[in-house]
């Protein structure tokens, strides 16, 4: 092949048109190397959403678990279990003993 053999090609027409390289370029740029990348953006939204997806499941799952507390709340007796647990609550006419074993108390630091 010889040089007037290649000039005369179409593709070679095609390709050497200064139009056609210019847009090229500019496509090239759009999709790899700009700040705004196409295929880096989307690559980031995509993290993004991935990460709001964990976020949701996690507080759906906590939504479902105080669900549950605030049933078991409702009732007396689940009202009157939390009460003596938590704030050591006690009936009227009724005693009530703390044990603690040696392995649960907290350490006093300077001790």
């Amino acid at each position: 092949m010889n040089w007037k053999s290649i000039k005369k090609n179409k593709y070679y027409q095609f390709f050497s048109n200064k139009y056609v390289l210019i847009s090229l370029f500019f496509i090239v740029w759009i999709l790899f190397l700009d700040a705004n990348a196409w295929f880096t953006s989307h690559y980031e939204i995509d993290k993004q959403i991935a990460e709001k997806e964990q976020n949701a499941a996690f507080f759906r799952k906590g939504i479902k678990r105080d669900s549950a507390r605030i049933s078991q709340l409702s009732t007396q007796k689940g009202l009157e279990k939390f009460a003596r647990e938590r704030y050591l609550m006690k009936k009227q006419n009724e005693e009530v003993f703390i044990i603690e074993h040696p392995d649960s108390v907290k350490q006093k630091e300077n001790e």
